[in-house]
């Protein structure tokens, strides 16, 4: 797991940002005159997810902003099915970018926050100074695993059990037992998967969290129709990965035109940022963001 010394490294603010959709709440840290890098989290995490990144950005000269996203975000619930279609999820992107008066940004996601931040830099390559995404594989590169891979289906049935809408009282109910023994079981800390399910015990977050499953069918930005990504890009994944098999991850490379590097982050699993494979994820981004910044 990651460490820090509070003494040393740069504090992290809790911030608002209000955008045409509602008050999204982040955490930054970092000169805002700094060039900016947005994290995107995953299912089922938050903006805790990034609680190590932000002050090391910072102390290395950037403006880092980790956002609860649509739905995690008490200001942006919408109830609405069709509120959570990828192309929206990337427009919160966008304006978040807008609301911060940021041209480009340096994006990393993890998981959802992966597809979203591929599909932003796929579609809105001059929003996007550099990518990093942490496990989750290009789309049309994943969308190829299905086809390829055996075992990719029985790896990602969470995708389709998830649309269920039954699915939030079964996660919810037991003070989201369930989630807490997935998120343990794939070696996530319980005072982590503690600051995970404060988000997510309100019935309502963790029902616009499923959202993002169910609607997926729904959206126009089809997986297996993205363009390839000409931002540099760096691809991270761990080889105990449980939902992302290592087909779909060797599939990525050539799915990007600009620069690409993919690490292999050895003992790790899908939740990168916990389960020890942190420090490796943190060494490696802030390289790919010098050489980006170059």
């Amino acid at each position: 797991m990651l460490s820090r010394e509070d003494d040393a490294m740069t504090a992290i603010e809790s911030i608002e940002i209000v955008t045409g959709e509602g008050r999204f709440s982040l955490d930054a840290a970092g000169s805002v005159d700094a060039p900016p890098v947005l994290l995107l989290h995953g299912f089922p995490q938050s903006r805790h997810t990034w609680r190590l990144f932000l002050p090391a950005l910072a102390d290395s000269g950037y403006h880092a902003l980790a956002p609860d996203q649509r739905g995690y975000s008490p200001g942006v619930r919408p109830h609405s099915i069709q509120s959570y279609r990828t192309e929206r999820l990337v427009a919160d992107v966008l304006d978040l970018l807008d609301a911060l008066g940021a041209e480009r940004a340096h994006l990393v996601g993890h998981d959802w926050g992966g597809q979203v931040a591929w599909m932003t830099a796929a579609q809105h390559p001059d929003r996007v100074a550099s990518l990093c995404v942490l496990s989750r594989p290009h789309p049309a590169a994943f969308a190829r695993a299905f086809e390829v891979d055996p075992e990719q289906p029985g790896r990602s049935g969470h995708h389709t059990s998830f649309q269920a809408p039954e699915m939030t009282e079964r996660l919810w109910k037991d003070d989201c037992a369930a989630l807490r023994a997935a998120l343990s079981q794939q070696g996530v800390p319980r005072t982590d998967i503690d600051a995970y399910l404060l988000v997510l015990s309100d019935r309502a977050a963790l029902d616009a969290a499923l959202n993002w499953y169910r609607a997926a069918s729904h959206s126009g930005l089809r997986a297996m129709d993205c363009p390839a990504v000409s931002a540099a890009t760096l691809y991270l994944w761990g080889d105990r990965d449980s939902s992302v098999g290592r087909t779909a991850a060797e599939l990525t490379g050539a799915h990007v035109d600009g620069p690409y590097r993919f690490v292999e982050v050895a003992g790790s699993g899908h939740f990168l940022t916990d389960d020890g494979g942190g420090p490796t994820v943190l060494r490696e981004l802030l390289s790919h963001l010098s050489r980006a910044s170059a």
